[in-house]
């Protein structure tokens, strides 16, 4: 972390908490990034390659850790998220094209996640499966619309234990560890187009531009929500305590989405791959072919995963989309607030929400549309990131706090690698 000015601490500084105390952003954060559809290109990762997919997950986790550590500091530091600062620095045709996107692209995965959530409780309990859906996206609207914040956010760091299902999975199983280690290490590359395909994909899901926006805004919710608590560019003497738990909570947040990631591809590799079953198109679907082959816990833990992280990921998308837009536009927009005080915030929410989950009473292939969604996704979160770490450098928004030469180059290196993931992505659709 870069040197502070010497300050003398204000009494009103917050004192050092926990280091449990310390997750809450970046945790939740890291959790949502391993949402249904997420669980659907991890579950087809490892069926149609083994265990030769397990390096991806490897090598996005420091990246991860860079981009979203500057985005959650650009929140803390600047006290305004992502969209708020763009406003201020961006052309307005370019924001809101981006911040269109961004809306369009998470109201597609908004019903990928919706439609797979109610195939899982119908793999649970019988059919429905779209009235399942129903249930499913109305309770997620509920407990954005219900709850305040300080409440909420409860809820959600609750939900992110949902992920350890498939960490559970996993260990249920007989796994070849030896192979594992040396697939992960020495793993046998491909040119092939559905090797490069899943790579790209992989990517694409694990760094997404609604995380960027979701965890700045979060940090600007926690800093409203402590009355001691000031934007750092105006409190240097917080500085040090912040961005320390800012650090904590990224690199465990992003460690565990990514732990959920591995274990999902080592469970249907082991078990879907090693069987022949190589084309998994969602992730109700890889739950159902574990039943056979890795048994009804297996089974029912992977279908439990599935909804408990649909609950924690819908409000995450939801959200992240009116952060973009209530920025962009200027408006009031805060999960703190109740409806009547930020209703143009709400009601992206509400039309996000049930949008996607109309779209599942459709005709709409919800699998179609996400492959769309995450092309959409690849293609905005290069600029939206070039963005972010020019904002990151600016002393207009950062203060004397802007990011440390070792941010800089791994923040870049996140935004090159997203670049030519972008780039190969498109070459291959256009082959």
């Amino acid at each position: 972390m870069e040197a502070l000015p010497p300050v003398t601490p204000a009494p009103s500084a917050a004192p050092r908490a926990s280091w449990l105390a310390k997750l809450g952003p970046g945790l939740i954060t890291g959790a949502a990034d391993d949402d249904p559809s997420g669980i659907a290109t991890y579950s087809q990762a490892g069926a149609q390659f083994g265990f030769n997919m397990l390096w991806t997950v490897v090598l996005t986790l420091p990246l991860m850790v860079g981009i979203q550590a500057i985005s959650a500091r650009i929140g803390r530091v600047s006290g305004s998220g992502l969209a708020g600062n763009m406003r201020r620095h961006l052309p307005r045709p370019l924001l809101y094209t981006l911040v269109t996107l961004l809306l369009v692209a998470n109201t597609i995965n908004i019903a990928a996640d919706i439609a797979a959530m109610g195939q899982a409780l119908s793999l649970l309990a019988g059919s429905g499966s779209h009235w399942f859906a129903a249930g499913s996206g109305a309770v997620c609207l509920l407990l954005q619309v219900l709850l305040p914040y300080h409440r909420y956010v409860r809820v959600l760091k609750w939900l992110t234990l949902a992920l350890f299902a498939y960490v559970a999975t996993a260990l249920s199983l007989q796994l070849p560890w030896g192979q594992i280690l040396h697939a992960t290490v020495l793993p046998a590359l491909s040119w092939h187009t559905a090797y490069v395909t899943t790579v790209v994909a992989v990517f694409g899901t694990t760094i997404s531009p609604y995380l960027f926006f979701w965890q700045a805004s979060q940090e600007v919710e926690d800093l409203h929500a402590d009355p001691h608590a000031h934007a750092l560019k105006h409190a240097y003497d917080q500085a040090e305590v912040q961005l320390q738990r800012i650090k904590v909570d990224t690199v465990v947040g992003m460690a565990f989405s990514n732990l959920v990631a591995l274990c999902i591809m080592l469970t249907t590799a082991a078990t879907l791959g090693a069987q022949g079953i190589r084309d998994i198109t969602s992730s109700a679907q890889a739950a159902q072919a574990l039943r056979p082959l890795a048994g009804e816990l297996a089974f029912a833990l992977f279908s439990m995963g599935i909804i408990g992280t649909g609950l924690l990921a819908v409000p995450v998308l939801a959200g992240s989309a009116a952060y973009a837009i209530a920025g962009a536009m200027h408006w009031r927009g805060s999960l703190e607030l109740q409806y009547g005080s930020a209703r143009k915030f709400y009601g992206i929410i509400i039309a996000a929400t049930v949008i996607g989950t109309l779209l599942c009473f459709t005709s709409i292939d919800p699998i179609r549309a996400l492959y769309w969604s995450a092309v959409l996704n690849g293609v905005i979160s290069v600029p939206i990131m070039v963005v972010v770490m020019l904002l990151a450098q600016r002393p207009a928004v950062m203060g004397r706090l802007v990011i440390s030469r070792r941010l800089r180059v791994l923040g870049w290196l996140c935004t090159g690698v997203m670049a030519l993931a972008v780039t190969a992505m498109l070459v291959t659709l256009a082959i």
